[in-house]
């Protein structure tokens, strides 16, 4: 049999062939066109070989496949643009094809003659489990790095290689449409309660047991190619799909706001398709990817939350010529919630952390957030018990600044008070290592003020984490004035080791993420103030796809901090820097009514105690005097909220905040979830096109405020016909053309 470069192909004494998947210049199995030629090359050389009984696929990787390889998704688009240029006639066509390699490969398998087990082994995500799916055998390793998902969805397609055709014949439709909808994980125990994995076994009994199935006389033929295949709980036509099919388009809608065509394309393949045969199913498929493969949502998701983050993440933005750093023990000043959250990440990765507070007390206290967190986790199955305590074992509490003195990182996380932060600079950098790196992790006060406190600016960064910071994945790493370079590789660094994905941006108040989260909520208070009913300001940012409203979000913020900021801005910009109705409204909210927000169970919203929910607080119509609701235009209200924030985030490329489109647009959706399906604030912009945008900012600021003026930068690139992508160009294309 041939020679492969990205598998290997071994035949035992049964005739078994075991194909093992393993690219030897990446971390993790990914689909290109070489492998999937690779694959078609296995298919027919094990149908060919009579001495060939049957075939496993495996990994020979700790994962199984994450699915399809940045290069080709980026492939695809740009065939896309291409071909509309060159061949306008035929564009689709070809797209059409493109998109349907994959899924008539995995249907070739699928009819090949010979029994396929598909052998997973660790995570296997999208077009890799369409592969197993489509393999007559299906056995996965019971480790819980098991993680099985077919997850396009979130990143604005769907499972377009047969996933919205077998899945459903295999499962019940109501799992199958809430598995694809949502990109939810399975484990294999999960997986195999659904019908989609035949077996779960021990990791080392994974390819014995794959074999096995073969030699019992696995039949080479799937349950939807045999005569008599009835869809699980009778298809389309029954009593019980009559109740499910309104739910689901119900329950899509309210999920969604109708803003993700790729979900709602979903439900077309599963109802459509399981009306048919499964060929014609396939089909049906394939024309519903290709549509959605056109879409603006697709582009714009796809380029930021699946080849943007993952450039971030890999260090698109580390300085070159900077060695890897070896981080081998962070310090963490200050163990309230924020800090205590750092140290338990900081184990997380396995690194030592030393959490310093004013006393052992306190430290120790800050310590017991790791301790809830490594329960919880232990309580859900998520961390063994020994995980947890090796976990806990490297956080040590401390009220003694000696014990940074072999420190590489330390983070502060002190109180947002430039005094306060003054004295924690001063106190660390007297015992500090002369190479280590200072980071604060400030939310609003400039990096570059808070450097005039070191000894050793060039070693100061700010990493800016966002709570809950176990959850949250995004990182703002703000450099100062003087910052180095070796500061922010290892801030990067880091950030990686961690698991989070960095923005870089330069200083400014508010940063990036603060600076656009702030102007969400200064527009509802606009609004409130204009009189539009607090109920159609919330859902109006919600239609508009945002994942919490404004005012539920400055309740979480806390409304008291809000109040803080602006008289921050007034204190050191002047008072024309806040708007005089926003600062009376925060400061009736706060003085007066004492309401500040979750914090103190009351803000804009009531909150009583669970199980009840969290409402609006009535009062809210009284502090101004209301619109109906027939005065108010519902998308109007989104256009504003998003409008108001993109134009924000334009403001921060204008002015050298934000270098690099890509770190806005997924700052913008990792740090305060920014409209998702748009592809983030930039892509927004570049989406509608520059032109377009700019004739909205000027209409809603003749009717709503200066603020929605578009700057003089916006104005030059609709003249010109640029794009934030073409102008500020990630990728430096425009000087390879050159």
């Amino acid at each position: 049999m041939s020679t492969y470069k990205n598998f290997t192909v071994e035949t035992d004494a049964d005739g078994i062939a075991l194909v093992t998947w393993d690219m030897k210049d990446k971390s993790m199995n990914v689909f290109t066109v070489e492998v999937m030629d690779e694959i078609e090359a296995i298919v027919d050389a094990t149908v060919a070989d009579a001495d060939v009984k049957g075939v496993v696929f495996t990994s020979g990787k700790s994962t199984f496949s994450g699915g399809a390889d940045l290069t080709m998704i980026k492939g695809m688009f740009s065939m896309i643009v291409e071909e509309k240029v060159k061949d306008p006639a035929n564009a689709v066509k070809k797209l059409f094809d493109a998109a349907g390699r994959m899924n008539w490969l995995w249907r070739k398998i699928e009819t090949n003659g010979k029994p396929w087990v598909s052998a997973i082994n660790g995570t296997c995500m999208g077009g890799a489990f369409e592969l197993s799916l489509a393999c007559h055998g299906r056995v996965a390793s019971n480790a819980k790095s098991v993680k099985i998902a077919l997850p396009e969805v979130k990143v604005g397609i769907f499972p377009g290689a047969g996933g919205t055709q077998r899945v459903p014949r295999l499962a019940n439709t109501q799992d199958a449409l809430q598995m694809m909808t949502t990109g939810s994980s399975l484990t294999a125990a999960r997986a195999k309660a659904m019908n989609l994995v035949h077996q779960v076994v021990e990791p080392d009994q994974l390819i014995p047991a794959a074999k096995q199935m073969i030699k019992d006389g696995l039949k080479p033929v799937a349950p939807w190619d045999e005569k008599g295949f009835k869809v699980p709980g009778g298809g389309i036509w029954t009593p019980a799909a009559a109740q499910l099919w309104p739910a689901a388009s119900a329950i899509l809608r309210r999920e969604t706001s109708g803003n993700y065509p790729a979900a709602l394309a979903i439900l077309k393949c599963v109802y459509e398709g399981l009306q048919v045969p499964f060929d014609t199913g396939l089909r049906i498929e394939q024309r519903y990817f290709t549509e959605v493969l056109q879409t603006t949502e697709a582009f714009s998701m796809i380029r930021s939350l699946f080849v943007s983050m993952q450039e971030l993440g890999k260090g698109a933005r580390r300085p070159a010529g900077q060695p890897k750093s070896s981080i081998k023990k962070v310090g963490v000043i200050g163990a309230g919630f924020m800090g205590a959250s750092i140290a338990y990440v900081t184990a997380a990765a396995g690194i030592p952390v030393v959490l310093i507070d004013r006393d052992i007390e306190a430290a120790t206290k800050g310590k017991t957030v790791s301790e809830g967190l490594v329960s919880g986790a232990v309580g859900k199955g998520k961390m063994s018990k020994d995980e947890g305590e090796k976990l806990l074992s490297l956080i040590t509490p401390s009220p003694d600044y000696a014990s940074l003195a072999d420190a590489d990182l330390v983070i502060e996380a002190v109180f947002e008070d430039r005094a306060v932060k003054k004295a924690v600079i001063e106190a660390v950098e007297a015992v500090l290592p002369e190479g280590a790196i200072f980071a604060s992790n400030t939310s609003t006060l400039p990096i570059t003020g808070l450097a005039e406190n070191s000894k050793r600016p060039a070693q100061f960064i700010g990493v800016h984490f966002f709570s809950p910071v176990e959850k949250m994945m995004l990182t703002e790493v703000i450099l100062g004035k003087e910052t180095g370079d070796k500061a922010l590789a290892v801030a990067l660094d880091y950030v990686a080791a961690i698991k989070k994905t960095p923005i870089v941006v330069n200083d400014t108040r508010g940063f990036f993420v603060n600076r656009c989260v702030f102007r969400y909520i200064h527009e509802a208070y606009d609004m409130l103030i204009e009189g539009v009913p607090p109920v159609m300001i919330e859902n109006a940012a919600k239609f508009a796809g945002m994942p919490v409203g404004p005012l539920s979000l400055n309740d979480e913020v806390a409304i008291d901090l809000s109040q803080k900021i602006l008289k921050a801005s007034i204190a050191d910009l002047g008072e024309a820097s806040v708007e005089p109705k926003h600062m009376a409204l925060v400061n009736k909210m706060v003085d007066e009514l004492d309401r500040r927000g979750r914090k103190n169970s009351k803000g804009f919203y009531d909150y009583p105690p669970k199980p009840a929910k969290k409402s609006l607080w009535p009062g809210l119509k009284d502090l101004y005097p209301q619109k109906s609701a027939d005065e108010v235009n519902l998308k109007t209200l989104q256009q504003r909220f998003l409008t108001t924030i993109a134009l924000e985030a334009a403001r921060t490329v204008e002015e050298g905040i934000v270098t690099d489109p890509r770190e806005a647009d997924v700052g913008s959706i990792l740090g305060f979830g920014f409209a998702p399906y748009t592809g983030g604030a930039l892509s927004y912009i570049d989406g509608m096109g520059v032109k377009t945008f700019v004739a909205l900012c000027e209409k809603l600021a003749g009717q709503y405020g200066a603020h929605f003026k578009p700057t003089p930068l916006l104005k030059e690139m609709a003249e010109k016909g640029e794009t934030f992508y073409g102008r500020f160009d990630p990728y430096g294309e425009a000087q390879k053309a050159a």
